[in-house]
């Protein structure tokens, strides 16, 4: 459903970040510990906040991986905390704020999940978070009762088993009977866009494999997209640009990690990248 309401949302905020810096280029804030001087949490606050500086005018979001702080403990948690910090100190100085997207791919019973939502939208700041909708909408409530914030539902995604789950036929659905014989990965799809009703709904789709991304995109036809998997992973940009932008050129937003905190120069990269996005979007005609 596609949202016609007339609130600040998060991807109305986030389209302003968009258009302000014509990039649709999210880089992942992952410091793997083999990339780090030292296996500890300054270490990885420290190579964290160096992308941030070097590639924020060139980002339309930047997302960490929880995971590569909670593995520190409570140090980790702060440095976490810091690195979101850091991304309001660059919109400021920039004068767009960017959004920062937290990946954690919470997902269970709603007491849980308040607690989740409450732990990421209010002490960490972040202005979304990924979830896994695999407990249902009830599931997934909580954090949508944070108007102002979003949220990117587990849909296709690109590693290598994603299709042990996410490929499996559905027989039934008292939601979509009409529809019998769709994916798991397509009947999500379905369920997201039926289910934003408040502008506040997105879902992550690997661009390893194309054909479902076009599948996905004909589902939820008005959602963004986190597009991880270009790159490192073996996605294909201009496939994945041509396949799952919407009618508007919008849209998308194409993580990279490595790509860009593993050159030699990631403020050069990021800005070729983003380059990259604008010429095929120009190319497919948008």
């Amino acid at each position: 459903m596609l949202y016609t309401g007339g609130m600040e949302t998060f991807f109305t905020f986030l389209e302003r970040r968009v258009d302000d810096c014509s990039s649709l280029l999210c880089i992942g804030l992952d410091p793997h510990v083999s990339d780090l001087p030292a296996p500890t949490a300054d270490a990885a606050r420290d190579f964290c906040l160096r992308l941030v500086k070097l590639t924020a005018p060139y980002v339309a979001a930047f997302k960490p991986n929880a995971a590569f702080f909670e593995l520190y403990g409570p140090d980790g948690w702060a440095a976490l905390k810091r690195v979101i910090e850091a991304v309001a100190e660059e919109s400021a100085r920039i004068g767009s704020t960017i959004p920062v997207i937290l990946d954690a791919k919470r997902g269970d019973i709603a007491s849980t999940a308040e607690a989740y939502a409450q732990s990421s939208f209010e002490n960490l700041g972040v202005h979304a978070i990924t979830l896994s909708p695999y407990l249902g909408k009830d599931s997934i409530d909580p954090f949508l009762a944070y108007k102002e914030k979003g949220v990117f539902l587990l849909c296709k995604t690109s590693n290598p088993g994603a299709g042990d789950l996410q490929d499996l036929r559905i027989q039934t659905s008292e939601v979509y009977k009409d529809l019998g014989g769709l994916t798991l990965h397509e009947y999500i799809a379905h369920l997201a866009q039926q289910w934003n009703t408040e502008d506040n709904i997105g879902l992550v789709v690997g661009a390893t494999q194309p054909e479902a991304l076009a599948r996905v995109r004909a589902a939820a036809p008005d959602l963004w997209f986190l597009v991880p998997g270009v790159g490192a992973q073996g996605g294909d940009l201009e496939t994945a640009l041509r396949t799952g932008l919407r009618k508007d050129g919008k849209g998308m937003l194409i993580n990279v990690s490595r790509g860009i905190s593993r050159a030699e120069n990631p403020a050069k990269a990021a800005a070729e990248l983003r380059d990259q996005i604008v010429n095929i979007k120009h190319d497919l005609g948008y």
